[in-house]
């Protein structure tokens, strides 16, 4: 080694074991957020929901579990396969970010279907969207497929958008 060098430290990547578990604790946790989130809509979208007046475009009630379930999948793996980019900078803040838009995809169920403040559950949904969309940036250049994997999620974000304004704007406050 030269006196102007310096040692190269590494980062120990984690045994199969380790990262098989990580997967693992990354599905749970985004598949608990959607279990608490689907808790806000029980017993709201067979009263609530169905009275208000919605765009002829709104899916089928049938369509939100299944998307949901596969959205929270491809998340948890987006973020495992970041958590797994121990030695590329900016990983911790992209999953900073990652767990600040999990918080606000639950809190937005809340505001919308269980506190029937469809004005606030846009403007939440709006601020969720702009950490979706800074948390797929993040991650893709973390790692180009786990960006990717985010882009579902990103797609059906901006269409629940687009239908809470819908709802809004049919369902004026007070009317």
């Amino acid at each position: 080694m030269t006196p102007t060098a310096t040692p190269m430290t590494t980062v120990a990547k984690p045994s199969t074991g380790q990262d098989l578990l990580a997967l693992v604790v990354s599905l749970v946790l985004v598949l608990v957020v959607g279990t608490i989130a689907a808790g806000a809509n029980a017993g709201n979208v067979a009263g609530w929901y169905h009275a208000l007046a919605k765009p002829a475009w709104t899916p089928p009630d049938s369509w939100f579990p299944v998307v949901w379930t596969v959205l929270y999948v491809l998340m948890g793996v987006a973020a495992w396969l970041v958590w797994r980019d121990f030695e590329v900078p900016g990983r911790a803040g992209a999953l900073a970010l990652y767990l600040v838009q999990l918080a606000l995809n639950a809190l937005w169920s809340f505001v919308f279907f269980d506190w029937h403040l469809i004005g606030w559950g846009l403007f939440e949904i709006a601020v969720l969207w702009l950490f979706v969309l800074a948390t797929t940036f993040a991650f893709w250049q973390i790692n180009r497929l786990a960006g990717v994997l985010l882009l579902p999620y990103l797609v059906w974000t901006t269409y629940a958008a687009a239908l809470n304004l819908a709802i809004w704007l049919q369902n004026p406050p007070g009317a």
